[in-house]
């Protein structure tokens, strides 16, 4: 089969998925924005294209996002008709059409089935809106109506989509059923044979000291550091635990741009807004141990993850971050936020501990208790990494369920654009 990859940050998703295409002897290329020139990359075939045009400056807040995705959508199909005037005939077309690119590409190939990433539904109601009451909408009463053209994207790809791709039943559920029934969940997976337990791990931080497994290592990762992972909410509570805990060193990493929800007042970064919120409230000497390393190589996460005795993690309800699984894997004793779909990976008690998202008091509470009992720590660690090579490992459960649906895609009748 001749498939297409349409991916704003190539390889994305299909980091797995798209060698093991190429290695059964399929013809796959790729479209992306992120390469200046055609290259290569594990037999597949990448072929770069330009976002043309801007955003313009007075338009409707509510359509400024619709705007960015049809300025991609416009950009991806002139790539396209390029792509199908040098004779390119794709079978299928895979794509992540959450920013937009895949919304024309029906027009370009009609007869090729779409399989789309469908990584999250805008719902309008609670949790999904106002879950965190300190940063409230500037007009909660009209959220329904702003949400609803958020979607837009989302709705013109239900026309189109043959069959649909999830990572977790809550991003799957948030999808209306007319679209939720096309829709198959199976998770991007982890390969569990690279994310493991390291006993040797060493960890480099600031000052330039070396961390091990003898530390008392704690852990936080956001890709960006912002409240919708709940930053905000292990910042207040750093004061407590390093003055709890004399010996352990906090290490967090994440970027200071936003990754989701609202971009804190211009000129400041949600970084340094919570370090200059707590700061004053710790010593000198606590907060050389802090620990804060930016985004870093996948080798460095690893090795974060291998030192780390305890990690945090806290989210509102949203996507799944993979660091998450990644984290189980490697036998780290779990503590995260009592929400979904944290919830649809982790069970109270048996592979990690649940902590009410807003309660900092009761984070710090049972971060300590849980660095005081190393039996429960091992106890679950390893229950924890059972329960994502059960379930969620990269060879043997979740590439063979992701290649099923590529079959299934490639027996379903495609769908004509509709007018």
């Amino acid at each position: 089969m001749k498939i297409l990859l349409i991916h704003q940050n190539f390889p994305g998703q299909y980091k797995h998925i798209a060698p093991v295409l190429v290695q059964l002897g399929h013809q796959v290329v790729a479209l992306t924005p992120k390469v200046d020139k055609p290259t290569k990359w594990q037999g597949v075939q990448i072929i770069p294209y330009k976002i043309n045009g801007r955003s313009s400056r007075d338009i409707h807040p509510w359509l400024a996002d619709f705007e960015t995705k049809l300025l991609r959508g416009h950009s991806c199909y002139n790539a396209a008709k390029a792509l199908k005037a040098q004779g390119f005939e794709p079978d299928m077309i895979l794509a992540h059409h959450g920013w937009g690119e895949s919304l024309f590409l029906k027009d370009v190939w009609p007869g090729a089935r779409l399989g789309l990433y469908c990584e999250l539904y805008h719902l309008s109601g609670h949790p999904f809106l106002g879950f965190d009451p300190e940063f409230p909408t500037p007009a909660a009463d009209q959220d329904a109506l702003r949400i609803r053209l958020k979607n837009l994207n989302n709705r013109m790809h239900s026309e189109v989509i043959d069959l649909g791709i999830s990572p977790t039943h809550f991003q799957a559920d948030t999808f209306p059923e007319h679209y939720r029934k096309r829709i198959t969940v199976v998770h991007d997976g982890v390969n569990t044979d690279e994310v493991k337990p390291d006993p040797a791990a060493r960890l480099e931080v600031t000052g330039g000291r070396v961390l091990t497994r003898d530390d008392e290592v704690i852990t936080f990762i956001n890709r960006n550091l912002e409240p919708y992972r709940g930053y905000h909410i292990f910042m207040r509570a750093l004061p407590d635990i390093l003055r709890r805990r004399p010996e352990a060193q906090v290490v967090m990493l994440g970027g200071d741009d936003v990754s989701y929800g609202a971009r804190p007042p211009k000129g400041k970064t949600w970084k340094q807004i919570y370090i200059d919120e707590v700061r004053g409230q710790i010593s000198d000497e606590d907060w050389a141990r802090v620990h804060f390393m930016g985004r870093v190589p996948y080798a460095k996460f690893l090795s974060m993850m291998q030192v780390s005795r305890a990690h945090v993690y806290l989210t509102y309800p949203f996507v799944l971050s993979w660091s998450l699984l990644e984290s189980m894997a490697c036998e780290s004793a779990i503590l995260a936020s009592d929400t979904a779909p944290v919830t649809e990976v982790l069970t109270e008690g048996e592979t990690g501990w649940l902590v009410d998202f807003f309660d900092k008091d009761a984070l710090t509470d049972r971060l300590c208790a849980l660095l005081d009992d190393p039996d429960t720590r091992a106890r679950m660690g390893k229950a924890a990494r059972d329960f994502v090579v059960r379930n969620y490992d990269l060879r043997s459960v979740c590439l063979p369920k992701q290649l099923e649906w590529v079959k299934a895609l490639a027996e379903t009748e495609p769908r004509r654009p509709v007018d």
